[in-house]
């Protein structure tokens, strides 16, 4: 008969996204993860696999929380430039914290790409989904008058997820949101 699992597989993922998140992937021992997780080796080979399915589980379980949410606040923005721009500068905030840990996403990116493919396909629909999300939010702007016609929206939303990620590698270096923010404002630029 088959034991059952004695622990939330939910929470011991998102104990591990911190983890890698802090971390990084190579820097995390399947010692470091059974002991941060309170879990025994056994258990999470059961759960996950191995090392590579806990993280991208941790991948996923960040897609799905925090760069989802990220996203939803685009949608409650009173104008897209108001929206563009707490969406920037909020995660400037969240990668600046704990002396620039980054983003999950792009860390992941930097340290494991290009020879995980499976890593590469999770932050390819990660970027995908933002750029699509920042290009309805374009178009609707430029639909209202908002902002400048001038440009593409899909365009000008890649730029923009283009621009967010050299911004969350550039925390890392800098850890400092004053310093940071004010290139948001250069970056809204392109929507004149």
């Amino acid at each position: 008969m088959a034991r059952t699992r004695e622990f939330d597989t939910e929470a011991a993922v998102g104990r591990a996204m911190e983890l890698f998140w802090t971390r990084g992937y190579e820097a995390t021992s399947v010692r470091d993860l059974t002991q941060h997780l309170g879990i025994g080796q056994g258990s999470l080979y059961a759960a996950f696999g191995d090392k590579d399915g806990l993280y991208r589980a941790a991948l996923e379980h960040y897609r799905t929380t925090l760069a989802a949410a990220a996203l939803r606040s685009l949608e409650e923005g009173t104008d897209a430039r108001t929206a563009i721009r707490t969406l920037l500068t909020e995660r400037i905030r969240i990668a600046v914290r704990s002396g620039g840990q980054g983003c999950l996403a792009v860390n992941a990116a930097c340290e494991r790409l290009p020879q995980d493919t499976a890593t590469r396909r999770t932050v390819r629909d990660m970027q995908d989904a933002s750029r699509d999300a920042l290009t309805e939010v374009l178009r609707a702007a430029t639909e209202r008058g908002e902002i400048a016609a001038r440009h593409d929206p899909r365009t000008v939303a890649a730029f923009l997820v283009t621009f967010l990620n050299g911004l969350l590698v550039s925390s890392k270096i800098t850890p400092d949101a004053p310093t940071l923010e004010p290139l948001v404002d250069i970056a809204l630029t392109t929507l004149d």
